[in-house]
Formats: structure tokens, C-alpha cells, sequence
């Protein structure tokens, strides 16, 4: 007798022998006992996890003999019929190799015709989306609008390939990935069936590589029973299937938790001699510390896909490293994972992520930091620098002092400086500046007193130091901080009648020259600028000039656009309306 795999032998032919898919068995069972048949059916899931059988066994029950309230019989001529692929009113076609719209068409006219021997006649298209945009066309009217005998099955593995107007008349069903500990239970069934003899951790092995899908599942028995001679043992299933040990995981997390770079070498080392696939070992790692994550955080031994000693033995690794630092180790493997599965260097792909997974041990959170902490022993790489005299950070402008060095006695007793955590002092208000006179007694004085002054504006108004740095000339003298710009110029005129920009202007001028200084503002020509600032010449005791600004009822003073103006550095006038236009767009003079 011709040899039948045991995925094909294993095959449900009822709704009682499908496995991990209790809630869609559920939903047909009750549809055929109400006789709520509808006129197609979609059933979408990965390969392997029911999809064709189940809408075999839907099949033969509507055209079973006996009734069809608790499926089919599997006994009556038209069940064996249909079992046998000799029914002529089943069709079971692979859309792969029948996409063609002359395809489609012909088997619309051919579905108009009534049944041969039951009530219906069924069409079960597998891998629908593999038929062209013409082939779903021509499908669209009998599936939206079939005669009363027809029944559409739908098998996909791509459900976001299925155009919308078919999916709209169907009922859909999706297929989950079957859990592993069903898969062990039927895969135990199968070899006890079988009589092949195989362990618990070799079961295991084979539901994990199966990701959830029962033919892989049952195809990789088999296959290991045909390499053991009847036996599985837990080192030939390893051998077979690419598995690693837990134990190998285990000391692999223990190394980057430590930042032990040798004992990851060391483990990368070991998969190259064994000839293991470093990404099938990356990704084994990632679900072994999801599962240290899990009992981390309190999870139970039994919830995680680990035998109870690896189990227990991660859940101490996990609790030891703390779930925070899992966590972002977790995070910083996941973010390579693409990297490494699409990397031609893939044994180097997987060093450099866990490599870079042990830097994160030697890391301070920048909480930790911030709350005046000193970082953790351990937290930065020795500096081979570090006997020099530190570099003191630069001193924001106006920012307090930093508190003097630790005694001289702690440095000699070979201890680094470990500050206290305390709060952040209040701010302290910097001093005035020097009188005018004071600032302004030589060239040198003067020039870095105006640097001053510019510096400070930048950091308010950094549009009016730009215009400030390209004037004609800007000097301080007799308390006056005199601007000359170019002819035609009148950008910094504009600007200082907005009140926004005038008081940050006044308030760096009093921070740079002292109480009292005032500006000027006078064009090349040697004259003021026009609406310039003679008060300031005229009235020198006020020490400040004040530049007109817009009438309280024109638009412009309105707040809205003055805070426009003020972010864009930008300019803006009233439109005489009776003015007449100028089509060429001249101002006129």
C-alpha cells in the first residue's frame, strides 16, 4: 500500500476533529441546525490551520444525505462522493491556476445550472486573491446576486488582497494560529496513534517552530519520526529542527544583563562551530526574554512557553535585572530585529545587537541626572582621560555660579566628589553693568560693551541682531547707543514701534550700558532717520527715546498682529483705499 503522510492522514473530516477553532465550528454548526445559509463564505488565516478542510466538511454537509443539522455523515453516497472528488456539484478549484477572466466566465455560466443530486451546488476557491482584477469583475454579479442554489467558499491567506466589493458579500471568517499547548496535545494524540515515542521538550520544540500551524505542526512529526526510526528524542529534535537549548538563552541574557562583552563573544562563538541560523537564534532570544519580561513582572511559571526549571531559572534572571532594564533591553532587540533578519552578515548582524545590548547596563537615566543623583558605579566606560582635571561646563549667560569642588582631603584619599542631592537653587539676579561712563571710557571698553549689547539681543530678538550687526556703524557714547543705518532702510525703525520689541530692545540696552542709557537711530545721510528719534538728542536727561507707534484705533495695534509681527520680524502699513492703484505695484514717492 502506497505510503500516505500523516498531514494528509490526519486530515478532520468533521467539525468534531477541528482543532483551535471553536468559536468559527460554533458559528457554522448553528448556521446549518437554523439553516441560515448564506451565499458565500470567506476564510482567511495563515497556511496550515484549517481553512480547506473546514470548507470541505461545510461541503458535504449541506449535501449530505442524512441532514446537515450536525454535519456531514461521512457515510452516504454524496459525502463519499464528494470526499472522493468525483461529485459534480463541488467545485474545488485553485484560483493560482484558474485566473484568467475566460476562466471565470465559463464557470459562471456553468454555475447557473441546478444541482446533479443535492440541494446545492458548491464552489471552494482556494487562494482567491490570486486571481486578477478582470477574474474578481466577472465574479462580482453571481456572488453578489447567485441563484438559490449556489454556495461560494472563499480560502485566503492574504485577506488584504480580496477586493472590498467582494469581501462586503461575504461572511467572514478568520482563522486564529492554533496555541501551542493544543498543538501538543494533538501532536501527543497523532504519535500515541502512530506509536512513536517522543518527550515532552521535543513536542515542544516542534509546536514552537510550527508558529501555530497544525499541518507544519503534523508535517514536522513526521518528519522526525521517519529520522528516529519511531523515536524523538529531545537532542535529535533539536538537531533537526534548528532549536537551541534554554540553557544557552539563559547564560546568553545573563552576559548582556551583566555587560559581560566576553561571555557574548563567547556565545556567538558557539552558534558559528554548531552551524545554528543566527537569526532562528535571535528570534528564539527575543521570545525567551519576552518570557523573562513576563515573570519579571510577576507572571506565573506556567503562563510562559519554558519547561519549570528554565522557567524558574529565568524568572530569578528577570526579577534580579529588574523589569525596567528588561524592558529596554527587550526594546533595543526588537528595534535590530530587521537589521539582523535582513543582514547578508548575519552572525555579525546578531554580535553587534547583543554587543549593544550589554552597553545598556553602563547607561544613567537621564531622571537619575536630573534629580542631582551621581550616576551608578559601572554607568560609563573607563576614560583613559579620566587622570586629567576635569573640563568645567560652560555657564549659561546669567545662570548661577556651580557650587566650589569638593576638599582637597577627598581627592587625596583617591575618592571621586559624590555631591549630595539637593534642590535647585532660586535664580540669582546678575548685578548691573557698569555706569555709561564707565563702559564707554576707551575704544576697548566701549567695542566689548556693544558686543555685549548684541549678544544679549540675539538671545531675544534674534531678527534685530541681525539687522543691528549689518548697520553702517553702532556706538555707544554720552549714555546714547546710536544705530546708523543704510539709506532706505527702515526695517529697525518699524520694528522698535511695536511694543513688544521696544521693551525686550530697552531692557538688554539697560542690562549692557546701565540704568539710564537711551538709542538713537540716524540714517548714513547723516540726518534722522524719517520718524527717528530726536527726543532722545533733544531731552538728554531722559535717557530714552520713544518711537510713535500705531494709532490705538488702526489694525495694526492690534495684539494678534503685533505677535505676528514680532515672530516673522516682518513689516506692515495701512492701504490708503482711495489712493489709486498702481497695476505695475511701484510704491509712490
Amino acid at each position: 500500500m502506497t505510503y500516505q503522510v500523516l498531514a494528509r492522514k490526519s486530515r478532520p473530516t468533521d467539525f468534531d476533529a477541528v482543532v483551535g477553532q471553536e468559536p468559527i465550528v460554533t458559528a457554522l454548526r448553528n448556521a446549518l441546525r437554523e439553516k441560515r445559509i448564506a451565499q458565500a463564505y470567506l476564510f482567511s488565516g495563515i497556511r496550515g490551520v484549517g481553512k480547506t478542510s473546514v470548507a470541505r466538511i461545510l461541503a458535504r454537509a449541506l449535501n449530505c444525505e442524512r441532514g446537515f443539522e450536525n454535519g456531514p455523515c461521512n457515510e452516504c453516497e454524496t459525502c463519499r462522493e464528494m470526499e472522493s472528488g468525483a461529485s459534480l456539484d463541488l467545485f474545488e478549484i485553485d484560483a493560482a491556476t484558474y485566473s484568467k477572466v475566460e476562466q471565470v466566465r465559463e464557470l459562471t455560466e456553468n454555475l447557473k445550472y441546478k444541482p446533479v443530486r443535492g440541494p446545492y451546488k458548491i464552489v471552494v476557491l482556494d487562494e482567491v486573491h490570486r486571481l486578477s482584477r478582470q477574474a474578481f469583475d466577472a465574479l462580482l454579479k453571481i456572488v453578489e446576486e447567485p441563484p438559490p442554489h449556489l454556495v461560494f467558499i472563499f480560502a485566503t491567506t492574504e485577506l488584504e488582497s480580496v477586493p472590498a466589493t467582494i469581501l462586503s458579500r461575504c461572511q467572514e471568517f478568520n482563522f486564529r494560529r492554533v496555541p501551542r499547548p493544543i498543538l501538543m496535545e494533538l501532536l501527543r494524540k497523532l504519535a500515541a496513534e502512530e506509536q512513536i515515542e517522543v518527550a515532552d521538550k521535543a513536542l515542544r520544540l516542534i509546536a514552537r517552530a510550527s508558529e501555530g500551524s497544525v499541518r507544519d505542526a503534523v508535517a514536522l512529526l513526521d518528519q522526525l519520526a521517519t529520522y528516529g526510526s519511531g523515536k524523538i528524542g529531545d537532542d535529535e529534535a533539536s538537531r533537526v529542527l534548528g532549536g537551541v537549548d534554554a540553557a544557552l538563552h539563559h547564560r546568553l541574557l545573563a552576559a548582556v544583563i551583566a555587560g559581560d562583552r566576553a561571555g557574548i563573544v563567547a556565545v556567538v562563538a558557539e552558534i558559528d562551530e554548531q552551524g545554528w541560523d543566527p537569526r532562528h537564534v535571535y528570534a528564539e532570544f527575543l521570545s525567551y526574554c519576552r518570557d523573562a519580561l513576563h515573570l519579571a513582572l510577576g507572571g506565573a511559571i506556567d503562563e510562559v512557553d519554558l519547561p519549570d526549571e528554565d522557567a524558574r531559572a529565568a524568572a530569578q534572571l528577570g526579577r534580579d535585572a529588574g523589569y525596567e532594564n528588561v524592558l529596554r533591553l527587550l526594546h533595543q532587540l526588537l528595534s535590530s530585529e530587521e537589521s539582523v533578519r535582513r543582514s547578508e552578515a548575519g552572525l555579525l548582524a546578531v554580535e553587534i545587537a547583543w554587543l549593544r545590548g550589554a552597553e545598556l547596563p553602563r547607561l544613567t537615566r537621564i531622571e537619575t541626572l536630573l534629580a542631582g543623583s551621581p550616576p551608578a558605579a559601572g554607568s560609563a566606560a573607563p576614560d583613559p582621560r579620566a587622570s586629567a582635571p576635569p573640563r568645567r561646563p560652560e555657564r549659561p549667560h546669567g545662570a548661577p555660579r556651580a557650587a566650589p569642588a569638593a576638599p582637597a582631603a577627598e581627592a587625596a584619599a583617591g575618592e571621586p566628589p559624590r555631591p549630595e542631592p539637593r534642590p535647585m537653587p532660586p535664580p540669582v539676579p546678575r548685578p548691573e553693568s557698569p555706569p555709561p561712563a564707565a563702559a564707554g571710557a576707551d575704544g576697548d571698553g566701549e567695542r566689548t560693551a556693544v558686543a555685549g549689547f548684541l549678544e544679549l539681543i540675539g538671545q531675544r530678538r534674534q531678527v534685530i541682531a541681525a539687522h543691528l550687526a549689518d548697520v553702517e556703524s553702532l556706538t555707544f557714547e554720552a549714555g546714547l547707543l546710536t544705530m546708523v543705518t543704510r539709506p532706505g532702510d527702515d526695517f529697525l525703525e518699524q520694528a522698535l514701534r511695536r511694543d513688544a520689541n521696544r521693551e525686550a530692545f530697552e531692557a538688554c540696552l539697560e542690562r549692557a550700558f546701565g540704568a539710564g542709557a537711551g538709542w538713537r537711530i540716524d540714517t548714513a545721510a547723516g540726518r534722522s532717520a524719517p520718524g527717528g528719534h530726536e527726543a532722545a538728542a533733544a531731552d538728554p536727561g531722559s535717557g530714552r527715546a520713544e518711537a510713535p507707534g500705531p494709532e490705538a484705533d488702526s489694525p495694526l495695534a492690534h495684539p494678534t498682529v503685533q505677535a505676528a509681527l514680532d515672530i516673522f520680524g516682518g513689516t506692515a502699513e495701512t492701504i490708503d483705499e482711495a489712493r489709486p492703484h498702481d497695476p505695475s505695484g511701484a510704491r509712490p514717492q
